[in-house]
C-alpha cells in the first residue's frame, strides 16, 4: 500500500501542469450525459493521472455521485470524497445524485480502466489492464504500451501486454505499424489473436495476404497445441488406468487369481484417504502432509485385508478360476455394503493440498491441471518401486519361485503359503494406493472402483499376462488411443472402438503385447 502511495506521489510531481489542468476539465464530463461521460472518460484514460482511477473504478462499481452544483462525490463505505481531490465532504448522501452508465461507458470504461492499471505496481493488476486494452483496442494506446512492455518484468504480463500492443497497432492508420501488429499476432498461438485478424480481413483487403499467412501461422501453432492436450490428456487417462491395474497385474498377472473385488480395495484406499484427512483436520502442521501419510496408510490397510482373504477363503481354491471369480465377485459386494453401513452411501470429501490444485501453464502454453500431473509421475515412482520390489529382493525372488514351479520352491525351503499371502497383499496394497490417487480426481463413494475394474482386466490382458512392461505400455498406449477418439467418436463411442479392438487384437495374440517366456508361461 505505501508503495502505491508513493507511486502516485511520484507521478503527480512529474506530471505536467496541463495535465493536471487537462484532468480538472475532464472530469466535470463524468456527471454528464452519455456522450460526454463517454468522452470524459476517454480523456482521462488518455492521460494516464492516477488521480483517474478510483474515480472510474467508483463510476463502474455505480459509487460515484453527483450533488446539485455538479459537484463528483465518491461514496467511501460510509464517507462520501471529492472526486477531484479526494477530501472527505460532509454532505448527506440523500443530497446526492448517483451518476448512471449505459453499456456504452461500461465499454469505455473497460478500456479506460485498463489504459490506467498497466502503470500499477500489482502484477494481477496489470495483468487485468492488459487484457482489458486488448478487448478495447485502439491505436491510441500503443505509445502506452510500446511504454508499458519496455519496463514490464513478469514474463506472463508481459506476453499479455504485448498482445495487446500488436491488437493496437493492426487498427492504427500507419501501414507500417498495421503490419507490424499482423506480423506479431501471428506469432502468437492465441486464438483470440486469431479471431482479430479475420475480423481486420474484411476491412483491410490491401493486407489480405499478410493477414491469411498469419492466421496460417496461428493455425499451425494450435493444431501442435491441441495435439499436445489430446498427448497429455491421454498419458493423464493411462496414468489412472496404470495404478488401478498394477495391483491386478500381480494377483492376477503373477498369480492367476481373478480377483474380481480389486475395485473394492481401490475404494479402499480411497476412503483411507478421508479417514487420514479427518483425522488430520484439526492439526494443522499434520493438514499438509495427510495425503503423503494416506498412501502408506492405504497400502497397510488394503494389504492385511488382502492376506486375511487369502488366507481365509482364497487359498483353499487356487487352481479353480471359476469359483475364485465368484468368491471375490461376492466379497467385493459385501466390502461396499460394509462402506456404505459406515460411511453413508453419499460421496466423501477430499481435499487436495496447494501443490496438486490449479492449472500449470508447460512450454507453448500447453495447460495441464496440477493434480494429474502429479498422478501421472506418481504412478510412474510406483511402477519403478514395484518394478524393483519383484526384480531386486528376496521377496520377489520367492514370489516369482512360487508362481513358476511350486513344488521345487516348496523342495528349496521357501514356504510357499507365506508367500501366496504375502503376493496378494502387495498386490492389495497396490490397489490402496490407487485409490489414493484416484480420489483426487474422482469421487470417493462406494462405487469408485466399480467403474475400473473392466479396464483394469483389459490393460493387463492386452498388456500380456504377469508382464509388467505390458501392463505400463498398454495402459499409456490405450489412455493416448482413447483420448485420440473421443474428439471424433465421443467419450463412450471411443471406449467401444477401444474395447472392439483389444479383443480383436487378442484373437491375433491370445498372451498379449508381451506374452511370458519360459517355463511360467508353458506352465
Amino acid at each position: 500500500m505505501k508503495r502505491t502511495i508513493l507511486l502516485l506521489f511520484l507521478l503527480l510531481a512529474a506530471m505536467p501542469a496541463r495535465a493536471q489542468d487537462a484532468f480538472l476539465a475532464a472530469l466535470p464530463g463524468l456527471g454528464g450525459g452519455f456522450g460526454a461521460q463517454v468522452e470524459a472518460v476517454g480523456q482521462l484514460g488518455t492521460l494516464g493521472d492516477p488521480r483517474a482511477l478510483p474515480i472510474l473504478t467508483a463510476l463502474s462499481e455505480g459509487r460515484l455521485l453527483r450533488l446539485a452544483d455538479g459537484t463528483l462525490l465518491i461514496r467511501d463505505g460510509t464517507r462520501l470524497l471529492n472526486a477531484a481531490t479526494g477530501a472527505p465532504v460532509d454532505v448527506a448522501e440523500a443530497d446526492t445524485q448517483r451518476v448512471t452508465i449505459n453499456n456504452r461507458v461500461r465499454g469505455a470504461l473497460r478500456g479506460a480502466l485498463g489504459q490506467l492499471q498497466i502503470i500499477s505496481p500489482n502484477s494481477a493488476e496489470r495483468l487485468a489492464a492488459a487484457d482489458a486494452i486488448f478487448r478495447a483496442r485502439s491505436a491510441e494506446n500503443v505509445p502506452l504500451l510500446d511504454a508499458a512492455l519496455a519496463r514490464e518484468s513478469v514474463p506472463e504480463v508481459r506476453d499479455r501486454i504485448a498482445l495487446a500492443l500488436a491488437a493496437s497497432r493492426l487498427v492504427a492508420t500507419n501501414p507500417a505499424d498495421k503490419l507490424a501488429g499482423i506480423t506479431a499476432l501471428g506469432e502468437t498461438a492465441s486464438p483470440q489473436a486469431r479471431s482479430i485478424l479475420l475480423e481486420a480481413r474484411a476491412a483491410n483487403p490491401e493486407v489480405a495476404t499478410q493477414i491469411d499467412a498469419a492466421v496460417a501461422a496461428i493455425d499451425q501453432r494450435l493444431a501442435i497445441r491441441r495435439a499436445a492436450e489430446t498427448l497429455f490428456q491421454g498419458l493423464s487417462l493411462g496414468s489412472v488406468l496404470l495404478l488401478a491395474a498394477l495391483g491386478l497385474a500381480v494377483t492376477f498377472g503373477v498369480m492367476g487369481v481373478i480377483n474380481m473385488a480389486h475395485g473394492e480395495f481401490v475404494m479402499l484406499g480411497a476412503y483411507t484417504t478421508v479417514m487420514v484427512q479427518d483425522f488430520a483436520r484439526d492439526i494443522p502442521w499434520l493438514q499438509p502432509w495427510s495425503l503423503p501419510i494416506a498412501v502408506p496408510a492405504a497400502f497397510l490397510v488394503t494389504a492385511a485385508i488382502g492376506a486375511a482373504m487369502e488366507r481365509g477363503l482364497i487359498r483353499h481354491l487356487y487352481g479353480r478360476p471359476l469359483e475364485t471369480l465368484l468368491l471375490t465377485f461376492g466379497v467385493g459386494m459385501m466390502i461396499q455394503q460394509a462402506v456404505r453401513l459406515i460411511f453413508g452411501a453419499q460421496n466423501r470429501e477430499v481435499i487436495s493440498p496447494p501443490w496438486m490444485q490449479g492449472t500449470l501453464m508447460l512450454p507453448f502454453d500447453i495447460p495441464v491441471t496440477a493434480n494429474r500431473l502429479w498422478i501421472l509421475c506418481f504412478s510412474l515412482v510406483i511402477f519403478g518401486l514395484i518394478l524393483a520390489a519383484i526384480r531386486m529382493t528376496r521377496f520377489g525372488l520367492e514370489m516369482r519361485a512360487v508362481t513358476q514351479r511350486r513344488p521345487i520352491a516348496a523342495a528349496m525351503g521357501i514356504r510357499t503359503g507365506r508367500v501366496d499371502a504375502l503376493t496378494f497383499a502387495f498386490g492389495s496394497g497396490i490397489a490402496g494406493i490407487a485409490g489414493v490417487a484416484l480420489s483426487q480426481i474422482d469421487n470417493v463413494s462406494p462405487n469408485l472402483g466399480t467403474g475400473y475394474i473392466i479396464d483394469s482386466f483389459l490393460v493387463v490382458v492386452f498388456g500380456g499376462v504377469g508382464s509388467l512392461a505390458g501392463t505400463l505400455i498398454a495402459a499409456f498406449g490405450l489412455g493416448v488411443i482413447n483420448k485420440m477418439l473421443e474428439p471424433w467418436a465421443g467419450a463412450v463411442l471411443a471406449k467401444v472402438f477401444v474395447l472392439v479392438a483389444v479383443m480383436a487384437f487378442i484373437q491375433r495374440r491370445p498372451r498379449g503385447l508381451f506374452p511370458q517366456k519360459g517355463r511360467a508361461a508353458e506352465a
